[in-house]
Parts: C-alpha cells; structure tokens; sequence
C-alpha cells in the first residue's frame, strides 16, 4: 500500500495558465482577480466533480495563493538551509516610545549554518508580542519578501514592557519536503475497516482513493458526493461492513538529506533570537485618543484579538466572561446545541459537561473519545450533542452506522433561535491535497447556507484550526504549516456567509502555554467564553 501513490488528485503542476477568478473576500464581496491556474492531473474521480464557474474559479484562486508560498529552487544541501540560531531580528525604532494603537515593526533576517545570508524565502514563521506579568499576548503578521528578509507587523494593545518572539517553525527546504508529501505521498495515513457476517471476519484497506486494479468497495455517500472507498473483502459483501478506524502512518517517508530538516532543538519550531533589544515600552493613550480601541475595527481586522490577564479580548465585540456555572445554564436555557466536528471540539462538550453540573452526560456505550455524546439539563430544557465528522477521521473504532457528513447531519436540522451549531474540521484533512479539504468545505458550507436561509436566527459558529506541538514525525502529517493552509482556506471559504469564528488560531499561537494539538484548559475556556458571547452576547 505505501509503494502507491494512492489518493485522489495526484498533484502533479503541469503548467500554469492566467485566468480572471471571481472570489469572496474578507468582507464577504465577489470581486474578481487575475490568479495562475495550476493545472492538475486529476485522479481518481475528483475530474467528475460538477462545480459552478464561481466554485471552480475560488478553487483556482485558493491553490494559486497558497502555492505561491514556496520559493522554486533546486536541491539545497543541509548546510545552506535556514539556521534559527545564527538568523536574527531587529525591532526597528526600538529606542521610542509607542502608543498603545501604535504599530510595531519587525525586521527578520534568516542566514544559512554557514552564516551566509540566504537569498530567498518560503520559511515558516511564527510571531507573537506578549508581557509575561500581565499574562498579556498577541500574533504579528509576517511578509515574506522573498529574499531572505522578512517583515513582521504588530498593532500593540496595552501598556507596559512588551516583548517580541519569534520562531522558526520550517525552514523553506523543509517546507518543499512538506509540500512533496502532500502531493505525492496523501496515503502516508491509512485506514481499515472490519467487515462481518456470522463467525466470518476480515479487515481490509480503506481511504478516499485506492491504488491499482483490485476490487473495490464504494462507499461514496450519496448525497454530498464525498469519496470513500475500502478494497473488497474476499468472502464478504461489502454491506457487512462493521467498522472504521486509523491504520496508521507510513513510515520511512524520507531520505537522510530530507530527515536532517525535521531536527527536533535545531530546525523544527525554534527561537531566532534579537540582535538588539527584544522589547519595547508601551504608554497608555490619552483618554480622547481612546475612542475604543477594541471595538473600531474593521472586518478585516489583524490581529483578531489578544490577551490580557489571561482573558480573551476579541477586538470587534465585547466579549462576556462566562465564570460560573449558572451563567451558562442561563445562556443555554432552552437551546440544542449541536457539536461537530474532530477532538478539539469534543473539548467544548467536554468542558461544558465537566464545569455545569446541571448538564449531564446520558451514557449512549459509545466508544470513549469517538462519540456520539449527548448530554441534557432536563430542568433548564437544555441539549447538548457531540458527533465525529465522517471520514477522513483519525479516531480510534467508530461503528460504519455512526460515520456522518457534517453536511449531512445540518440538512436534518431544523434550526431557529434555539439551535446552535458548532463546527470544527480540520486536523484530519492535514495530509491530503488541499482539493480534498476544499471539497469538504464546499458540502458543508452549502448545508449551512440552507440552514441560514430556512432558519436565520440559528447561530452557526466555526472553531478555526489551532497550533500544536511538532517533533519530526509528527511534522509530517500534522505540520503547522499544513494546518496554517487549511485555516486559510476555512476563512476565505466562510466570509461572507454568516457564521461567527472561534479564533483557536490566534488563542494558541498569542497564549503563552506551550502548544499542544488540544489545548490545555484555560484556552479552551476562552474559546468557550467567545462561543457563548455569539450564542448570548451583551445587550446593546
């Protein structure tokens, strides 16, 4: 199974062609752009995919930014790649006084293990201002200039010493190493399913697209088209298919030139270090220059938000603090509230249920950490459910019955001003062509649009995709820089459409804990806090 390249979209750039696309932007508004198509060698049955000239020209123009990211260059020998601890920043004006509102400039230099400067881009960056006292923190906006240099823009928001940071996650080669797998090599997570019938049981090899000529079961679903295929078995039918769960992870996916980019404590997510003052001093603005920093902002505002004491503070709306139990009891009175999605949503249910002692699990056997949950508050008439997204999906044994499309699930909700949804998806698509996420995307948001169109006061939230910890192996299938394309994509694929955004992404990277694939507490908190300000937000 390794020795194929199995998955669907085999992603192979075959030229490049200018076309006029028509996309939404960040304020939710068709406008039209040249991008480069990429041309692709469509595999598999993704070419039979029916999509709109407004579906098929976002596609190209989502590809086209995202692919731009990495520099062209040949094969570069270790040595020449990018060194975090012999690159630097400087923090330009660093000896003046700033304003709270000010803006903040960064200048990063990357040099190669040589000590030579590098001459070209496509590193992976992360960056963030925080003040360790007053648990305060805050991401920066990097700019790549393509040359070695890059710039990263901070807006500061509260007064006080604030340091810069800022880390190498993968130099540029690594990314090209990264960017081949994602390609060339989506079947390095495999899964299986069990089929039976009486005392006869076999297992077999499942996943969106199976390599050469052996007999297949189909099981793409029916109603969003969403491709799922296991390779039949010998004696059984293919509807004594019992179960799904991960295989596992390909391994030996890389030659000792590529392993030397993925060293843990030398290339993979580590500090570059100031070649001069790594802070700035921050004054407090004059009470008529206020004017509410926080909340006059515009839809496009950069960062989102940041935090102060620990507490998120989104700067678009005034988030609420939801401290005690019976303030969320008393948001969630009478509602249903829908939870889909991977583990880092399952951490909502699991919060809420652990926090509201008035919410309580009802045991349906289903397996731990796969779902479905529910959980009810028969006195407060209020309804909690938790349900797995279909495949791709990591888990452990989830029963073939219980294998839902997120689409699927909000064509069967009514919806109204006490329904609330929920969505996350995202960490299982990290290892697949981009197209695959795209395509899931697409089902679900149209499902959403028809809820919103039927039922407009139905809150309809979107937890975005969050940082994690990296080592080698790990970076392979579940990179940041993976997981950063597939927040973009949710973002730009969901302006416009009138959801609310849960910014995990900026909540991880602005925290000062170290980040992990599920988030210790006091960030899911926050998240939670910012859910609920949508759901019950402050009367105005």
């Amino acid at each position: 199974f390794g020795n194929f390249c199995c998955l669907c979209l085999l992603l192979q750039y075959l030229d490049h062609e200018t076309v006029s696309a028509t996309f939404i932007d960040s304020s939710g508004q068709f406008v039209s752009s040249q991008v480069t198509r990429i041309s692709r060698n469509p595999y598999c049955g993704y070419d039979q995919q029916t999509l709109s000239n407004q579906e098929r020209m976002e596609e190209d123009s989502l590809l086209a930014a995202l692919h731009g990211q990495v520099p062209d260059v040949g094969p570069v020998p270790f040595v020449k790649s990018t060194d975090p601890s012999s690159s630097y920043f400087v923090i330009l004006n660093s000896a003046a006084f700033f304003k709270v509102g000010s803006q903040l400039e960064v200048l990063v230099h990357v040099q190669d293990f040589q000590r030579k400067p590098k001459k070209y881009g496509g590193d992976y960056l992360q960056a963030r201002i925080h003040s360790p006292k007053l648990q305060a923190g805050a991401v920066g906006r990097v700019v790549d200039y393509q040359n070695g240099f890059y710039k990263v823009f901070f807006t500061l928001l509260w007064p006080g010493k604030v340091k810069v940071s800022v880390s190498l996650v993968h130099p540029s080669e690594g990314i090209r190493v990264l960017q081949h797998l994602q390609e060339d090599k989506p079947d390095r997570v495999y899964f299986k399913s069990l089929f039976r019938s009486g005392r006869i049981s076999e297992t077999t090899e499942c996943n969106v697209c199976l390599p050469g000529n052996l007999p297949l079961c189909n099981f793409t679903d029916l109603y969003t088209g969403e491709p799922w295929f296991c390779f039949k078995p010998k004696k059984l039918p293919c509807s004594s298919r019992i179960t799904h769960f991960k295989g596992g992870y390909l391994k030996g996916l890389l030659t000792a030139a590529e392993s030397a980019f993925f060293q843990s404590g030398v290339n993979i997510k580590m500090p570059i270090n100031s070649s001069g003052p790594d802070w700035v001093t921050v004054i407090p603005r004059r009470i008529k220059e206020t004017n509410n920093l926080e909340l006059s902002q515009s839809s496009g505002t950069f960062p989102s938000g940041y935090y102060y004491k620990d507490q998120w503070r989104p700067r678009k709306f005034k988030m609420r603090q939801f401290n005690d139990p019976d303030n969320i009891t008393e948001c969630l009175q009478r509602k249903v509230v829908h939870l889909f999605g991977d583990s880092t949503i399952r951490q909502w249910f699991e919060y809420l249920t652990t926090f509201v002692p008035d919410l309580v699990e009802f045991n349906l056997g289903s397996p731990k950490n796969v779902g479905p949950f529910l959980a009810v508050d028969q006195k407060h008439n209020i309804l909690l459910k938790y349900r797995c997204h279909g495949p791709p999906i990591r888990f452990t044994t989830v029963f073939s019955s219980e294998l839902r499309y997120v689409a699927n699930e909000l064509n069967g909700i009514v919806g109204g001003k006490n329904t609330v949804v929920a969505i996350a998806v995202w960490s299982h698509f990290s290892t697949f062509p981009l197209e695959v996420y795209i395509r899931r995307l697409r089902n679900i948001r149209r499902a959403v649009v028809r809820l919103l169109d039927r039922s407009p006061k139905t809150v309809v939230v979107i937890r975005t995709a969050n940082a994690q910890e990296l080592g080698p192996e790990v970076s392979l299938f579940n990179s940041d820089w993976y997981n950063f394309q597939l927040d973009t994509i949710l973002r730009r694929m969901f302006s416009g459409v009138g959801v609310y955004l849960v910014d995990a992404w900026e909540m991880t990277l602005a925290h000062y804990l170290p980040h992990k694939l599920h988030p210790d507490q006091v960030i899911v908190k926050n998240q939670l806090d910012m859910f609920l300000s949508f759901v019950c937000p402050l009367e105005t």
